[in-house]
């Protein structure tokens, strides 16, 4: 596979192109099938599946980051990908997201494995056969991470990837609260109140004075699912917990200038102890921001359809 040579090295520019970069992609040959699963009472998620026209090689169950969705750029991407290289290909939305805030109990969290546990459960049959992945971005990284090592050696998934992901989310918090990233912030936290108050659960009184990404997790987020505050939500949640548990082959792909995700983290000893983990570390990339300077723009959209085409044969 070729190295990582970014369009730009700025961090906050790619990170940026990478969120808004055109993904017009022609998906008419693989029509959406939209359905709604139920996970837990009063809970139903969305599922948006597409099918490649050719022999099926396995399955993708493809998990957004914070505040993100199946329409997301880099969700796109990677689903024209993984269709033209066969893959089923499951956007698989966090509770409350993608229109379902009505038909939602609580919100989702970073560490909220069982609506997926459920989904995949739920659709064990389906699978024909064939292996399926999980590939998770930011959050959805530590989602699927977090998944792997609480299923260990069981049969549910064949294989991870996880891109731009905060293992530790307490270091993660405290960098995205920092200057240089209050727009991205704000921006999040617009989004999650209006959210919050989407659900019918929250009024705007609720949510005064509640500014940052921790204080809504503080006060909303953490009391919901009874983790109490958001610093235990952190400690408890966090995929540096389970990394060590892990039993499958995982990939992931990680920037050392992620303006959201300290690099340090990835520093865990996991990396060096658990032979299923593979960390491939690019020096540019800010955050999901993998735009290559030549040939297949989306860099890490081709590294992860390899890593899974050799898992898949």
């Amino acid at each position: 596979m070729r190295p990582f040579d970014p369009l730009v090295r700025n961090p906050h520019a790619l990170t940026i192109l990478g969120n808004f970069w055109p993904r017009d992609y022609d998906f008419s040959p693989y029509p959406m099938e939209r359905r709604l699963v139920q996970t837990e009472p009063e809970t139903q998620v969305l599922v948006q599946t597409q099918r490649p026209g050719g022999t099926v090689v396995g399955e993708v169950v493809l998990l957004h980051g914070l505040e993100g969705g199946g329409d997301a750029g880099y969700i796109r991407s990677m689903a024209f990908h993984a269709l033209e290289a066969g893959f089923v290909v499951h956007r698989f939305h966090m509770r409350t997201c993608g229109g379902t805030e009505k038909l939602c109990k609580t919100l989702y969290h970073a560490g909220l494995t069982s609506d997926l546990r459920s989904f995949l459960e739920q659709t064990q049959g389906d699978a024909e056969g064939v292996p399926r992945f999980l590939v998770g971005y930011s959050l959805g990284g530590n989602v699927a991470l977090k998944l792997a090592g609480e299923l260990g050696e069981t049969a549910l998934i064949h294989g991870v990837c996880a891109v731009s992901t905060p293992i530790d989310l307490a270091m993660a918090a405290r960098r995205i609260g920092r200057r240089d990233n209050w727009l991205y912030e704000q921006r999040f936290v617009a989004r999650m109140k209006k959210r919050v108050i989407g659900t019918g659960r929250y009024s705007e009184a609720d949510l005064s004075g509640k500014d940052s990404l921790y204080a809504i997790d503080d006060k909303i987020t953490a009391p919901s699912f009874g983790f109490g505050t958001a610093d235990n939500y952190y400690a408890t949640q966090s995929a540096k917990n389970f990394l060590q548990a892990i039993r499958v082959p995982t990939l992931l792909i990680q920037s050392k200038d992620d303006t959201f995700i300290p690099f340090e983290m990835y520093s865990h000893a996991a990396f060096r102890d658990n032979p299923h983990l593979k960390l491939v570390a690019t020096e540019h990339g800010g955050h999901l921001g993998f735009l290559a300077r030549s040939g297949q723009r989306f860099w890490a959209d081709d590294r992860v359809v390899e890593f899974l085409r050799v898992l898949a044969r």
